[in-house]
């Protein structure tokens, strides 16, 4: 009976990380491996399989509908995977050698880190104003534009990406956070699309989400391979993040960008505070 208990808890904790990561483009993995060390004692390297398989679920879940409602920008989303997709399998070897290697605790460390980053990173998501844009060569080249219509707004919006350079550059150190922790890498991805690339929020976010499946992918397979997925974890955990990340996709477009950038930070200070604390044998 308690083991049905913890699975229906975890299952809920998997449907709040999943609403509250699609609708930030943060990815539900961000809450879901700090919650699974913190609050059920799992150990880290089945808190990373089971965050990974399900952000992979989040992202399948509301791809289509980001796509559906036009906010997703493929075109740009694919060109930055050649970035991220070679970071995630950096990442995931790293965390692999570094937990045979009895360093947990240097990881729960450098977890924690990147959600108190997390934090500031999300409060101060805005695009340059527009005498600042900046469209670099080979934004122009590859057609990195798109428009998308905003029912908040009542209006067509348009962008065209600004400098690619350095937005490559945050992709690939995504991609490696992804792949070390399994929670998306959504921060930084969300960094380079808003700050770099100058797009809008709901873009940013959409064209998160659907990035993040596809890195996310690729470590998934190393964690696969190397048996650290455990699908009594893993399962409930997606399953609820793909029932959140539903009908996150549902609301995001009718909502305002301030309120999708404010979403569940608290919480995330909150557990990267206890996973240092943990690290470094405190408390």
């Amino acid at each position: 009976m308690a083991f049905i208990i913890l699975l229906l808890l975890i299952l809920l904790v998997g449907v709040a990380a999943g609403l509250l990561g699609s609708l930030s483009g943060l990815g539900g993995g961000v809450v879901i491996v700090p919650l699974l060390v913190v609050a059920f004692q799992i150990p880290l390297v089945d808190a990373i399989g089971a965050s990974a398989v399900s952000v992979l679920a989040t992202s399948t879940a509301t791809g289509a509908a980001y796509v559906r409602d036009r906010l997703t920008d493929i075109r740009i989303g694919m060109f930055l995977e050649i970035a991220t997709v070679p970071g995630a399998l950096f990442g995931v070897t790293a965390t692999l050698l570094l937990a045979k290697s009895g360093l947990g605790s240097a990881l729960l460390v450098a977890l924690g880190a990147v959600l108190l980053f997390t934090v500031p990173s999300s409060l101060s998501r805005a695009a340059k104003p527009a005498g600042e844009r900046r469209v670099d060569r080979r934004s122009r080249a590859l057609k990195l534009k798109g428009s998308y219509y905003d029912p908040h707004l009542g209006r067509e919006v348009s962008y065209e990406a600004e400098r690619t350079t350095p937005a490559l550059a945050t992709m690939f150190a995504a991609g490696t956070v992804s792949g070390m922790f399994g929670i998306g890498g959504g921060v930084l991805k969300v960094l380079a699309l808003e700050r770099f690339l100058g797009l809008h929020a709901k873009v940013a976010t959409a064209t998160s989400n659907f990035m993040i499946g596809v890195t996310v992918a690729a470590s998934s397979g190393v964690l696969l391979l190397a048996g650290d997925v455990n699908p009594v974890i893993a399962g409930p955990v997606a399953l609820g993040t793909a029932v959140g990340a539903m009908v996150g996709s549902r609301l995001l477009p009718g909502m305002s960008s301030a309120r999708v950038a404010s979403i569940f930070l608290v919480l995330v200070a909150v557990l990267g505070v206890e996973l240092v604390l943990r690290g470094l044998g405190i408390g």
